[in-house]
């Protein structure tokens, strides 16, 4: 492996005015935390509670979205180390009768680095309007109705061909450890990962729709352009893909354990940083950039590895470079879910990785 490239000073002003523009795209609020062994730093902008008016707090949580997926996948690969199941297992062989039986065998390893091939999922509501979305949140799902969403074909393609990011390929994950160890998934991230490592501020709903304890409201844009607090939602519908609940504290002290090797050991940690074969590339044609259970992205010559998340009225990102120079936690809470919310992230990544 080439040695890491070192990453510069921090430029603490470049962050703060990184996090200081609240309107490109419109946010509420935004706080980042970073660490490591080039420098620390913490910072906010905007209101948690628009009604209150008060200041985003460090100990403050919020809705991570598919960062859960690392939380699943840690668990998935600590039951791999155990010789619970192995990468190259299919999952029908666990999961009988789950998937059609006109798929082809779908390996563990394929649904932690999204090269599963599954088709695309039917009869989901339309949420393609902000009313609509207000409509559906407290809309409560089983796991077993979401896979039941998915057609009995054609495949997308043969698995571990192309990779594809899909939610669903963690929703089957959740079910085989619960499967495995006779527990909720939730249960399994507690005991595994969240009370070993004290995040007390971490946590798994279910089909609670309030985040409880202090908190950042999350806020959707509506046809009319008044803002909706959207905190209260049933995340059931996400479940295994992207239900959890953290803070950047907690998130900074999980992506610390997990690469110093605290969760998983060497030779399993290492899926996490593995890249399908040359290959295997995205839909669109690109490099595959997901690992088992991370993804990988590169700025300025520093490559980060880590999760993106989003829910509606929330979004954040959990990266750091391996040798953990630096590392990043970001939670924001833009008015609209859509592609303008990069913006936010390119920023701070650009803040993070210039001198």
């Amino acid at each position: 492996m080439p040695p890491a490239a070192a990453v510069p000073p921090l430029n603490v002003p470049a962050l703060r005015a990184a996090l200081a523009d609240l309107e490109h795209p419109r946010l509420t609020s935004a706080q980042l935390r970073v660490s490591g062994s080039a420098g620390r730093w913490y910072g906010t902008a905007g209101v948690a509670d628009r009604a209150e008016g008060h200041a985003v707090r460090a100990r403050d949580t919020f809705r991570i979205g598919s960062i859960t997926k690392v939380f699943v996948a840690t668990v998935v690969l600590q039951l791999v180390a155990e010789r619970r199941i192995g990468p190259a297992e299919p999952v029908q062989r666990h999961l009988p009768g789950l998937l059609p039986a006109e798929f082809p065998p779908v390996t563990v390893l394929q649904l932690l680095n999204h090269t599963s091939g599954l088709p695309d999922e039917q009869g989901v509501p339309d949420l393609s309007t902000p009313e609509a979305v207000a409509r559906h949140r407290y809309d409560r799902w089983t796991p077993r109705r979401i896979v039941a969403t998915l057609p009995p074909g054609p495949m997308k393609f043969a698995p571990g061909t192309a990779q594809e990011y899909r939610g669903i390929n963690y929703v089957l994950l959740a079910l085989l450890i619960e499967r495995l160890t006779g527990r909720r998934y939730g249960e399994v991230i507690g005991s595994r990962i969240l009370r070993p490592l004290g995040l007390r501020h971490t946590s798994v709903p279910g089909d609670d729709p309030r985040i409880h304890g202090p908190h950042v409201h999350g806020y959707l844009a509506m046809t009319d352009g008044s803002l909706l607090d959207i905190t209260e939602f049933n995340q059931s519908e996400a479940w295994g893909e992207g239900e959890m609940i953290s803070n950047t504290g907690d998130l900074d002290r999980f992506v610390t354990a997990l690469f110093a090797g605290e969760l998983l050991p060497p030779h399993v940690l290492q899926r996490m940083f593995t890249l399908p074969p040359d290959e295997v590339r995205m839909l669109d044609g690109s490099p595959a950039r997901y690992g088992a259970g991370l993804q990988t992205v590169t700025m300025n010559g520093i490559t980060f590895w880590g999760k993106t998340g989003e829910r509606y009225g929330y979004a954040s990102a959990m990266v750091a470079t391996r040798d953990q120079q630096r590392s990043a936690v970001l939670s924001f809470t833009p008015v609209r879910r859509d592609t303008t919310q990069q913006q936010v992230t390119m920023r701070v990544a650009e803040a993070l990785t210039r001198a």
